[in-house]
């Protein structure tokens, strides 16, 4: 994804003036943000039916087709706006193809699904700076059950950023154009985060 929002701005602009070569590079200078996305919080069970990037590719012909109007409109940044249409792709599917009768995967905001098992375990390495020694392996599993029991324990809010910003690799700036609140909230909400994330930690509560 184009880190440079002046270069992005640019390719909007040239896009709304008709560009079709300016729309290509915008659709393939995020795609694999949006599939990094998407890997993260694809259920297993719809993984081995799916690949991440047909998701992404469905996503983008859904964007191609509304990209007339988001551009007459643009009621958010770009970025934000392919991954909000890339959610609901992934959010169909889950609901097409993965049932369950317990409890719903996407819980109570069907726009903050659920991460996958090994995104649970890649966040419990980078919060906790985990290690890959055999010995630690039991550790790693034990961490990938905690952090869930975390995240749980977190704000919808504070629990959002921590996956934007280690997940999906977002920075501050993103960040806070995906959740459409300022870079100052965004730091305040990681730097609440952190600290509940240590405090339970060190309690041992999960």
């Amino acid at each position: 994804m184009p880190r440079d929002q002046t270069k992005t701005d640019e390719l909007v602009r040239r896009s709304a003036q008709g560009d079709a070569a300016a729309v290509e590079q915008l659709f393939a200078a995020f795609r694999p943000r949006l599939r990094r996305m998407v890997a993260v919080r694809i259920d297993a069970r719809l993984a081995a039916r799916v690949d991440p990037s047909d998701v992404v590719q469905d996503a983008l012909v859904d964007a191609s087709r509304k990209l007339h109007d988001y551009l007459k409109q643009r009621p958010l940044a770009f970025y934000p706006w392919l991954r909000q249409l890339t959610m609901e792709r992934l959010i169909v599917l889950h609901r097409r193809h993965i049932k369950s009768k317990n409890r719903s995967l996407l819980r109570e905001d069907p726009d903050n699904l659920l991460i996958n098992d090994d995104s649970a375990l890649e966040l419990a390495a980078r919060l906790s700076g985990g290690g890959s020694s055999p010995s630690r392996r039991l550790v790693r599993d034990e961490l990938r059950t905690r952090v869930r029991d975390i995240l749980s324990r977190l704000s919808p809010n504070d629990r959002q950023v921590l996956e934007l910003r280690y997940l999906e690799d977002l920075s501050t700036v993103e960040t806070a154009e995906v959740l459409a609140i300022s870079e100052s909230a965004v730091k305040m909400r990681h730097l609440r985060a952190m600290a509940r994330v240590k405090e339970l930690i060190k309690e041992g509560q999960v």
